[in-house]
């Protein structure tokens, strides 16, 4: 697939004051690149400014669209934001293909969950009980119905749940769309690295690239996922890297219809087929910081327990190996909304879910660019949740 990214007017340096857009995104992943997109259908100018767009954990993404296994206790507001955004996605999904020109994978096959040992299966069991409680689509299954639909499983397993409302996308096909789309749509790109927030009289007007040039706008919109959190002229956004491998195998034709989600005696690893004969195996969760570093325990770790559940992965390519860092926050959810500095918006801390939660966060912060009103929904997802996070404006 050829990037799409040669259709965008790339204006690599300084977009003087007289020439400045109405909103400026920061960051040019999933998040981004879907708000620049919408924002210029509905009639703004907008410029998306990322040094090397779509590879940070976009790139890395395993695309599952995933609300129902993801639900956790105490999450229920992120939950009901996760449903919203699945809801939108179907029709997202062929507007962006025809906007531009590339198919997004999407998949609806649904989600195994499946487990191991007698640990395993308590787990399940109580995941059941939650999901069952919340009024969510869950059906057990014994292991040889898990296996009537997964016929690569192994016989081992002791346990499996079916969510058929559990789907998935491939997230770099995703990201080319909206390159496409958004450049059609009339988005600028500028190549540069974003070194802070312009105040200028208590007001975000624009902000600072790294090689000393500036870009004006009435409006930033901060979607920087893990590198969003300590920006000069912004607030203090409690978002860290927590960093995952990921590994991608070639081969796997017909061996998945769907994803496989997994407990491996107490340790998580999912499969995500993808692109025809693809699979992503992951992730890895690690508090390291920026850690770039794929190692061979993590990739060791990934590949055992994928062999453990399919064990047709074996005779797989090993094709790619990665790091990225998820924008995490400390209630696992996104930060959406007025950044406590009129002008400056933010997007990002979407942990696990920045593949499910683009097109609803797309639409709640076009409404807000658009209207200064921030839709109800958005409302759980502010800043101002979280206290002391108070402006570095000098």
């Amino acid at each position: 697939m050829t990037a799409p990214s040669a259709h965008f007017r790339d204006e690599a340096r300084v977009l003087h004051p007289e020439k400045a857009r109405e909103v400026v995104v920061a960051g040019g992943g999933l998040i981004g690149l879907s708000i620049a997109w919408r924002a210029a259908q509905r009639g703004l100018s907008v410029t998306v400014v990322d040094d090397a767009p779509g590879a940070g954990a976009s790139r890395a993404a395993a695309g599952m669209l995933a609300p129902v296994t993801e639900a956790s206790y105490g999450e229920e507001a992120l939950l009901r934001l996760c449903l919203a955004s699945l809801q939108r996605w179907p029709a997202f999904a062929a507007e962006l293909e025809e906007a531009g020109g590339v198919p997004v994978g999407l998949r609806t096959a649904g989600t195994l969950v499946v487990g191991f040992d007698a640990d395993d299966q308590r787990a399940l069991d109580a995941l059941l009980a939650y999901q069952r409680e919340l009024g969510l689509a869950v059906e057990r299954l014994t292991p040889r119905e898990a296996r009537r639909r997964e016929p690569s499983l192994t016989p081992r397993l002791r346990g499996a749940l079916q969510v058929a409302g559990d789907h998935s996308v491939d997230p770099r096909a995703v990201h080319a769309g909206l390159l496409a789309a958004a450049a059609a749509a009339g988005v600028v790109l500028v190549r540069g690295r974003v070194a802070g927030v312009r105040v200028e009289g208590g007001r975000a007007t624009g902000v600072q690239l790294d090689d000393g040039s500036a870009l004006a706008a009435g409006t930033v919109v901060l979607a920087l996922g893990a590198h969003g959190g300590r920006l000069p002229g912004a607030p203090d956004v409690p978002v860290r890297p927590v960093k995952g491998q990921i590994l991608r195998l070639a081969g796997a034709a017909g061996l998945l219809e769907g994803t496989v989600r997994a407990l491996v005696r107490g340790r998580h690893v999912y499969l995500v087929p993808y692109a025809g004969d693809r699979l992503v195996v992951g992730a890895t969760v690690e508090d390291r910081g920026f850690d770039a570093r794929v190692t061979a325990g993590g990739v060791h770790d990934l590949l055992r327990d994928a062999i453990e559940v399919v064990p047709g992965v074996t005779e797989l390519e090993l094709v790619e190996t990665l790091a990225r860092w998820r924008p995490g926050t400390p209630d696992n959810a996104p930060v959406l909304g007025p950044a406590g500095v009129p002008g400056l918006v933010l997007a990002t801390g979407h942990h696990r879910n920045g593949a499910l939660l683009t097109p609803v966060t797309a639409d709640l912060v076009t409404e807000l660019l658009v209207t200064g009103a921030l839709p109800e929904l958005a409302a759980p997802f502010t800043l101002d949740r979280f206290p002391h996070q108070e402006a570095q404006c000098s």
